[in-house]
């Protein structure tokens, strides 16, 4: 079984019962999470990319649970210098853990530190965990590729940004469900900010009238797999 959390805009928590893992752990800082960063207790911690409202507190978490951080070379070599014990992968590579497997996949956006320092390429990720396939699209805009990463994944969950302006907007997210076909669609990256409005009742909306299943999750539910 399956456990997913949603913190609030790209940040979830995965959890089997035996391992913990967050994913883009924005928290502090973020309006719209209902919890601290002191809530939270991973034992692996997967970064999409370098912006601030998705590596957020992976460093303060890493340390303070000695977790270990799994993302693109890069952005682990420079988490290394800060005294994380991270895992440094790249696009197209796959690798297994305690927790399960991590492969990751393109994602079309980019990824600076906030100091302007590059930190590799943007990624999404396909997380094997508890018996069921997670695919985190991460920040990014449609691309044709999705239907391939679909048929050979073939994911229970896909967590999809709906909030436009930096990633797909509702109609775009739509095409990118019927793209991959998950058992469910959940939506992120939207309501965080007044820059990323949308309607996540639209969302499932539209992805109901193409037969796929969608739900909205409320900051800080779980939902089980």
């Amino acid at each position: 079984m399956l456990n997913i959390t949603y913190i609030s805009h790209s940040a979830f928590i995965l959890s089997d019962g035996a391992h913990t893992l967050a994913i883009d752990p924005f928290i502090t800082g973020n309006p719209t999470a209902k919890i601290t960063a002191n809530d939270v207790h991973p034992n692996f911690i997967f970064v999409t990319h370098a912006h601030g409202d998705h590596l957020g507190d992976t460093i303060a978490l890493a340390k303070a649970n000695n977790s270990q951080v799994i993302c693109v070379n890069e952005l682990a070599t420079w988490l290394s210098s800060q005294g994380v014990n991270a895992h440094p992968m790249h696009i197209g590579g796959s690798f297994k853990f305690p927790f399960g497997s991590i492969k990751i996949t393109i994602a079309h956006h980019g990824s600076k530190a906030d100091n302007g320092e590059y930190m590799g390429e943007p990624c999404g990720v396909i997380i094997k965990m508890g018996d069921k396939t997670v695919y985190h699209t991460g920040d990014t805009g449609l691309f044709l590729d999705m239907k391939l990463i679909g048929q050979l994944n073939k994911p229970d969950v896909m967590l999809v940004p709906i909030g436009d302006n930096f990633t797909m907007g509702i109609d775009d997210a739509t095409t990118a469900v019927d793209f991959v076909r998950p058992e469910l669609a959940i939506p992120m990256h939207f309501n965080t900010f007044p820059i990323i409005p949308a309607d996540p009742k639209e969302f499932v909306a539209k992805v109901e009238k193409i037969g796929c299943k969608a739900k909205a999750l409320d900051y800080s539910e779980t939902i089980s797999l």
